[in-house]
């Protein structure tokens, strides 16, 4: 569809054992509710047709007669309708029992997927009921039709080529050497697996784990449609669930104990994204066979834009769960720290220069070099704060970093620069009334000069402030803010600066250094360069460049998958639905794109730092890119859209 999102479904029909009849009933429930919602794939449990737990029931004629009728009527029913059907049931070949996935779609069976894996062990004795599939077999004969059959089969459709369906079934999935990497490496974006896992305590977040690793690994979608109500209770309790996962990620998932049926879409342009970025991604297709069928409602039309039921995180940088935010910002704070802490040893500089502005960069700056000399075993008095008031300097910002360096015991150096600028002005014959980028720059050039000459005189290193978000817009003077011996802030962006500085305060035991980061965190983000307007900052940076929440959404779906703006476009109006409108969100995206393109040179000569995230624009790294390229063929696209 169009976007590349594509709408799944996974169902956990009620079943009852060896009631074929009444199963492809229920099945073809799922079927209709499932083409309602314009679903294009939807994957049912292994053996579903019959009940996984029939056992012996498997070697009687007259139950494979009747699964075999009830697939040829869940056929003929599905005639004139969109949705994939993937069904377990038990297939006879050539006087062989197979457990089987059987693909069924707008009135045909279009292939058989035999299961390669039959467990024997524990509760499982599949072997005395079904056979493993030789690679000579090809096909199956069904009524007057042959169709693919056996192992290593995919399933594209012509209107979606990106869309390649593979199939593995239960076992599958837990064996070292599962069908699933081969499907996935001869294209294979998503993975289905009906599936029948009894229910043991503590299984259902092995499978959860395990469906969501898998997904990872394969930078696919998995969809996992597992056994549950209406299978025998003799020995084993099946619960059902189901999961949806997209590289990595549970989009979905059911509620065990229960019939149920989970539908949501996938993202295939995301994962065709994050393959084509690996280089280690070696496409073989040895042993797959395509099977080709067509969506007729989609036949020379546009794809069809969907409403999206997945939720569209705003803050893509930060673990969508609670819980897991604190921990992630533990670890980037890690990551800084001894990327600091490596540079300081290895050149043997005893000093940290860092210039303090009471705004929020400069705050994490200092905090990250506190706890580098404190895991270096160095009193933090080798960190050199120094804080230079300016003609934009305020109470507020500039009484905030006195307290900050003050509670973190760092040396503290005060000079303010109004008159050294002044003088810079008077030689360069600028008029100190004309307000415009040398007025500003002039300042941001004399606080690096005045760090880079204290940083030599002490022998030390000047820590750079600068952001992820700053680099990625170009807002730092080149030069000035843009320059330093090392940047621990290089790959944070600003909306999860916010989440480092708050995980200090939650460790800090000082109540005065609480206080005061929060009163940070509260102040505008400013570069302080032009005067105050009663006391107060007069120059917002989010005023004048747009929502840094806007543009780190954006940064990150541009950088990490190379979305076309149209598409980064989508995905920020679902993100921002009721906070921003439509076009306040296409104002910003082409500034974004402007100045991203326009400043890639200031990206081109950035000092080091580390890596802690899934972007860095390290001209060293993630990001090489000219800098006189054009955004002319984005900000077309966005003006066409």
């Amino acid at each position: 569809m169009r976007h590349g999102f594509v709408k799944v479904a996974v169902g956990t029909p009620s079943i009852r054992l060896a009631d074929c009849a009444y199963n492809a009933e229920r099945i073809f429930e799922l079927a209709k509710k499932a083409e309602a919602e314009k679903v294009k794939l939807l994957v049912l449990p292994e053996l579903c047709v019959t009940g996984y737990s029939c056992k012996d029931l498997f070697l009687q004629d007259s139950l494979i007669r009747a699964a075999r009728k009830a697939l040829f009527s869940l056929a003929e029913r599905t005639a004139g309708m969109d949705v994939l059907l993937v069904v377990g049931a038990p297939v006879e070949r050539d006087g062989k029992l197979y457990n089987a996935a059987v693909c069924i779609q707008d009135g045909r069976i279009l292939a058989v997927a035999a299961k390669t894996k039959l467990p024997d062990y524990g509760d499982c004795v599949e072997t005395r009921y079904f056979v493993i599939p030789q690679e000579e077999d090809k096909m199956i004969e069904l009524g007057d039709r042959e169709v693919p059959f056996g192992s290593g089969l995919l399933l594209c459709p012509d209107e979606l080529p990106e869309f390649r369906v593979g199939i593995e079934i239960c076992e599958e999935l837990w064996v070292p050497d599962t069908p699933s990497v081969r499907l996935a490496l001869a294209g294979a974006t998503v993975i289905v697996n009906p599936s029948a896992g009894c229910m043991l305590a503590g299984r259902l977040a092995e499978r959860r784990d395990r469906v969501k690793s898998q997904s990872g690994q394969l930078k696919a979608a998995y969809l996992y449609a597992n056994a549950g109500e209406g299978e025998s209770s003799t020995d084993l309790v099946y619960a059902g669930q189901g999961y949806i996962a997209e590289a990595g990620t549970i989009l979905a998932e059911g509620v065990p104990f229960v019939s149920d049926y989970i539908s949501t879409e996938i993202d295939v342009d995301l994962l065709c994204s994050q393959r084509k970025k690996m280089s280690s991604w070696n496409p073989k297709t040895d042993g797959c066979r395509k099977v080709r069928y067509s969506y007729r409602s989609l036949a020379e039309k546009e794809l069809p834009e969907l409403t999206l039921s997945r939720r569209i995180a705003a803050a893509p940088f930060l673990p969508e769960r609670d819980a897991q935010k604190q921990e992630f910002c533990e670890e980037v704070i890690a990551i800084q720290c001894a990327g600091l802490k490596h540079r300081l040893e290895h050149i043997g500089a005893k000093k940290a220069v860092i210039g303090i502005s009471g705004g929020l960069d400069s705050t994490m700056a200092v905090l990250v070099a506190a706890r580098t000399f404190d895991l270096m075993g160095v009193e933090r008095s080798g960190i050199v704060a120094v804080t230079m008031p300016c003609f934009g300097t305020t109470d507020r910002t500039y009484r905030n970093a006195l307290v900050l360096m003050k509670e973190l015991g760092v040396s503290v150096r005060e000079i303010r620069i109004n008159e050294a600028v002044l003088t810079h002005f008077n030689d360069i014959g600028h008029d100190i009334n004309m307000k415009n980028a040398a007025y500003e720059n002039a300042q941001a050039r004399e606080r690096t000069q005045i760090l880079m000459d204290i940083a030599n005189d002490v022998g030390g290193i000047v820590i750079g402030t600068g952001d992820l978000s700053e680099l990625a817009l170009g807002w730092a003077t080149y030069n000035g803010d843009h320059m330093s011996m090392y940047g621990v802030n290089a790959s944070v962006p600003k909306t999860l600066m916010r989440h480092l500085v708050e995980a200090f305060i939650r460790s800090s035991e000082s109540a005065t250094l609480a206080k005061t980061l929060r009163d940070i965190l509260d102040t505008p983000i400013s570069p302080e360069l032009l005067p105050p307007s009663e006391g107060e900052i007069s120059q917002k940076t989010e005023d004048l460049v747009g929502p840094y929440e806007l543009h780190d959404f954006f940064l990150y779906y541009v950088v990490n998958y190379g979305f076309a703006p149209s598409k980064v476009f989508r995905l920020a109006k679902e993100a921002f639905a009721g906070v921003f409108d439509t076009d306040t969100i296409l104002s910003w995206l082409k500034v974004f794109y402007r100045r991203f393109f326009s400043q890639q040179y200031k990206r081109s000569c950035l000092p080091d730092g580390p890596k802690t995230g899934a972007i860095s624009l390290s001209p060293r790294g993630d990001w090489q890119m000219p800098s006189d390229a054009y955004a002319t063929a984005w900000l077309k696209e966005l003006e066409d859209n």
